[in-house]
């Protein structure tokens, strides 16, 4: 492999020789650009064959009793999938991506440029309750990383490859170039500067042309505005109202979404999250067939106004033309719909959050319209509310508005909701923000400090990790030692500051050579145990803490030393800040160059 690579680089070298930096960025974005185009599209026919097969010769009238199988044989395909074949961990694309920008160098593992494919098909195919997006993000950002691995790429280069990827990935999905970028830009924080913008506009262009190519020019959903769907003033206070809504929609999607997965991790068998996983999903797709998948084909039937086939296949279908059932329906679904993403993806399915955030906010709007319509007799556009829904749903999920706007303007082939879809986008972002700041891609890596923000500042603290700045040169005192077995032990140190330890290792104090000095040529005093120059630490770092919340002990201590110790309490090594300042100078450069 390692010559294979080097003679692809001796070739990349001979065919570029004559061009630019910023020229070698273009030209390697086109080809990013195409194999995620390329990698898209397989995915949508792997995952179309499969959901094809399986479902769509069930009768539309009556509820099927393989809707309560096909979920747990997909999770069980897929897990072992994961377990025994890409042995990595391919859940949560998104993350995986920011975790990869942060902690591994911008570089993902090879088998990424395919196996998100394999697993997110599986998962989706047969009834995961979950988005194709986020594996094939994963899937084009392992494409764009790998380029920038085989070009040698530097750390900036490679990490605008991947971004490159992902960005292309999202706009050939859902035929909108535009998002694709802006996806970037809000969510992976990557720098707005002509040299990053223009290799990303490239990028996701020849992606989505790939996709005009492969697919053709119908839209991912098949709405139109017409002319009584039109934004009028008096609708404002019911977009405001939406955006609400949509807030306290999203922060239960996030909500319930960590309260699933803490569920299931706390199961210690891998076949009892299956049976859990299998059981909760199955009967929730058996009662509530528009859970089934991604849900594209539920909002869709709900934009065109038709919500009476959401009861296909369902129990309920003698009672789909009953107004009231049909909202309590649509409201039901929207609820259950998380619960069955989280379980998706928690007893060990392979999919993300894009789709069903998407599938909340339509559900959300069109409750809404179909409430307004129902009971006061308003003539509320279910098309614009359902897809202003998914808007607001999304930009709290996800904390990213600019994405949501442009992705359902550019889905409804125009902006003539933009001021509707401002409106309630930014409501729902401050709502959601107000009671959880983190968005449902961002929690887990902010607590472990491990999140690439716009504040370049805290970014390159990310960087950094305490085990590699960490001392240990420090000769270490037990607890039953006097003044003058230190002093024997001080005359070879070559640190003034020394851990104070008991039998088990765990440190119980800190002594100073400072307060040794005024007694240590009295022999007089050598006798006396060294817990009465012991003092306890100012305070503890614990082993593998983010070097951003380090930096915060030392500002509110006003220390320049601190003992490191795991959780335990055994004594590991100290950290400087000094030590930390030097690290981040050196980190600042390296970024930058």
């Amino acid at each position: 492999m390692s010559f294979r690579a080097d003679r692809i680089y001796l070739e990349f070298l001979r065919l570029t020789r004559r061009l630019s930096n910023q020229q070698i960025m273009m030209l390697l974005a086109v080809v990013v650009g195409v194999l995620a185009g390329l990698g898209a599209y397989l995915f949508e026919m792997l995952l179309h064959g499969i959901k094809s097969g399986l479902i769509r010769w069930f009768p539309v009238d009556s509820a099927h009793i393989l809707f309560l199988i096909y979920p747990a044989v997909g999770i069980i395909l897929a897990t072992l999938f994961v377990k025994y074949i890409v042995r990595d961990n391919i859940s949560e694309g998104v993350t995986r991506v920011l975790y990869a920008m942060s902690r591994r160098n911008s570089r993902i593992a090879r088998h990424n440029c395919w196996t998100s494919i394999v697993g997110g098909a599986t998962t989706i195919g047969f009834g995961g309750s979950v988005g194709p997006e986020a594996p094939i993000v994963l899937t084009g950002a392992a494409i764009g990383s790998n380029i920038g691995r085989l070009a040698r790429l530097n750390y900036k280069h490679t990490t605008l490859l991947l971004c490159c990827g992902a960005g292309a990935a999202l706009a050939a999905i859902f035929k909108a170039p535009i998002t694709g970028v802006v996806f970037v830009l809000e969510i992976l924080m990557l720098d707005i500067t002509a040299g990053s913008v223009i290799p990303l506009l490239i990028a996701s262009i020849t992606a989505t042309t790939m996709a005009f190519m492969l697919r053709g020019f119908d839209p991912i959903l098949a709405v139109t505005l017409a002319p009584a769907d039109a934004f009028e003033l008096w609708q404002i206070p019911l977009f405001i109202l939406l955006g609400v809504l949509c807030g306290l929609m999203a922060w239960y999607f996030t909500s319930m979404n960590s309260r699933v997965g803490g569920f299931f991790k706390s199961i210690d068998k891998q076949y009892k999250k299956w049976l859990w996983g299998g059981a909760i999903l199955g009967i929730l797709i058996f009662v509530f067939p528009p859970l089934y998948g991604e849900g594209y084909e539920g909002f869709t039937s709900l934009m065109h106004g038709n919500a009476q086939e959401l009861f296909n296949n369902s129990l309920f279908y003698r009672f789909r033309d009953i107004d009231w059932v049909i909202i309590l329906f649509v409201i039901a679904t929207m609820f259950f719909k998380v619960i069955a993403m989280s379980t998706t993806n928690a007893a060990g399915g392979v999919g993300g959050t894009f789709a069903p955030s998407l599938f909340v906010g339509a559900f959300t709007g069109a409750s809404l319209a179909l409430v307004c319509n129902t009971l006061f007799g308003w003539e509320v556009s279910i098309v614009s509310f359902t897809l202003v829904g998914m808007a607001g749903v999304m930009s709290g999920v996800m904390n990213a508005p600019l994405t949501s706007i442009f992705l359902i303007a550019e889905l409804s082939n125009g902006y003539g909701l933009f001021i509707p879809l401002m409106i309630t986008a930014c409501i729902s972002f401050a709502v959601d923000y107000y009671l959880d700041p983190d968005s449902i891609y961002t929690k887990q890596l902010r607590q472990k400090g491990e999140l690439l923000t716009h504040d370049k500042d805290q970014s390159v603290f990310v960087f950094l990790k305490l085990e590699e700045l960490m001392e240990t040169d420090f000769l270490r005192i037990k607890e039953n030692m006097t003044l003058g077995d230190i002093v024997h032990i001080i005359s070879t140190a070559r640190r003034n500051i020394f851990p104070v330890i008991d039998n088990f290792g765990r440190l119980i104090g800190v002594v100073q050579l400072d307060d040794l000095r005024e007694d240590m040529f009295k022999h007089e005093k050598y006798g006396h145990p060294i817990s009465d120059y012991m003092i306890p630490p100012p305070d503890k770092i614990i082993e593998h803490e983010a070097i951003l919340s380090v930096m915060e002990k030392f500002e509110d201590k006003h220390a320049w030393m601190l003992p490191v110790v795991d959780k335990q309490g055994r004594y590991l090594g100290f950290i400087s800040k000094s030590r930390i300042l030097n690290a981040y100078r050196e980190q600042l450069v390296k970024i930058q160059q």
